[in-house]
């Protein structure tokens, strides 16, 4: 066991849910007297936690093995995440590697740091069957001064043919809303104006609170709940399933003064053939409907849409209906993701495969109407004063923060407005596609 002045440092692969199991194990290495550090630095323990949705993820933890051990040679490599309970065997393999641990031996990794020596051969594997995998831990990541992402869900009992977070993850599960509640007060205790809440699934929050498969609460009676928190100053709600958001949450938020109005609803194709295929548990018409009840109550919410292009069987016309689709509805922006290939998932043997460079081709037609969407959405909010909280980057003497809505600013660098809430009113889109502010007497009566 390292008996000296210990350090350790993290680097978090993949979804706002990885970056806050890392702030937890991190805290859980703190508490024991070791120093975090950067990544780059000269480290005892380097901790990665990976993502496995893409293969380049599985890539990506490669490079920061290598960038661990070039720091440090002697810096023992521990391998956390998704990558880590798939594919355990491939990653200790992996030149540098001491340590896998899979889903359920991640919240445990001090345990395993005893006696850790540097691996001369292939790194240890600690690895459950996921099966195994039906506890929860809370998490919450303080990555900067203004936002914390708050773990409220993991796992997913859906069966997307294209999807491996079941196999990495497991089943549903969520923490109870009394620890949710208590989570949300700490953060709120460091100052910090906005938690962001994360999971797998977060609509099916309230599965598995007490351990079993039933709905004890559900996302309603949660975000009602946080939604009566005192000293949250913004709450927003990560990716949410379609079929998942009700009305009733719609007009929670609607009506809330902490939860902000920004939903970002996973789509994937605007093919019903090919959501059928996906197993996904809507249709477009279920989609269309809940874009515009957001669109109903709350005219300049940001909604945000992912999309997966390449599918296998999407031909060219099928394409063109989520194109067409996409392009129809009052959305905010788009996050496209490139179909790729992901072993024991149903997708892999389906026929219709689509050529890689096709695949390349409607990655760049959906990103370009994204950003179509988003300077026409931006163009919607010039004129308005809106709050805005600024972040704690000084970028050549820029500064740059979200509004409640989601549209990104900035203005001259100020020390004094890091972490702060300001009410400005929204000038002019600048040509790196933020948009300037100026005060003015409305944004002074705004403030008071």
């Amino acid at each position: 066991m390292l008996n000296f002045h210990k350090t350790a440092a993290f680097h978090t692969l993949g979804c706002k849910l990885n970056f806050a199991e890392t702030s937890t194990i991190a805290r859980q290495l703190t508490d024991a007297g070791y120093d975090k550090v950067s990544f780059d630095e000269k480290a005892n323990i380097y901790v990665i936690n990976t993502c496995s949705v893409t293969e380049n993820a599985d890539r990506e933890c490669k490079l920061h093995v290598k960038r661990a051990m070039k720091a440090n040679p002697d810096g023992l490599v521990v391998i956390v995440g998704c990558y880590a309970q798939l594919k355990p065997e491939e990653i200790s393999q992996i030149t540098g590697v001491d340590l896998v641990l899979g889903a359920k031996e991640k919240f445990n990794i001090l345990s395993y740091l005893d006696d850790l020596e540097k691996s001369e051969n292939e790194g240890i594997v600690h690895s459950c069957e996921i099966e195994e995998t039906d506890f929860f831990i809370g998490s919450y990541s303080i990555g900067d001064r203004t936002r914390a992402f708050l773990k409220v869900q993991d796992g997913c009992d859906y069966k997307c043919t294209y999807c491996t977070i079941p196999l990495a993850r497991g089943i549903s599960r969520s923490d109870t809303i009394e620890n949710v509640i208590e989570n949300a007060k700490e953060i709120a205790a460091k100052d910090i104006k906005e938690i962001v809440l994360t999971g797998v699934n977060i609509g099916d929050y309230g599965k598995g609170e007490f351990g079993n498969k039933k709905h004890e609460h559900t996302f309603l009676d949660l975000i009602s709940e946080l939604n009566r928190v005192e000293g949250i100053e913004r709450i927003r709600i990560s990716s949410i399933e379609p079929n998942l958001l009700k009305d009733e949450s719609i007009e929670l938020v609607s009506k809330s003064k902490s939860f902000v109005p920004h939903f970002h609803i996973p789509l994937q194709s605007g093919s019903d053939d090919l959501l059928k295929k996906m197993k996904r548990r809507y249709l477009t018409k279920l989609y269309n409907d809940r874009v515009h009840k957001i669109r109903e109550v709350m005219p300049d919410a940001a909604i945000g849409v992912d999309i997966i292009v390449g599918f296998p069987g999407e031909t060219e016309e099928k394409f063109m209906e989520t194109y067409n689709f996409l392009n129809d509805l009052p959305i905010t922006y788009l996050h496209v993701f490139t179909y790729s290939e992901r072993e024991n998932t149903e997708a892999v043997g389906m026929e219709g495969i689509v050529p890689i460079p096709e695949r390349k081709k409607r990655n760049k037609m959906l990103r370009i109407l994204s950003e179509k969407k988003k300077m026409a959405f931006y163009q919607t909010q010039l004129g308005k004063t809106l709050p805005v909280l600024w972040e704690h980057e000084n970028k050549d003497g820029k500064m740059f923060g979200f509004t409640e809505n989601y549209v990104r600013v900035q203005k001259d660098f100020d020390q004094t407005f890091v972490n702060q809430i300001e009410f400005l009113k929204l000038e002019k889109i600048l040509s790196d596609g933020t948009v300037s502010v100026q005060s003015s007497y409305e944004s002074f009566l705004a403030k008071a």
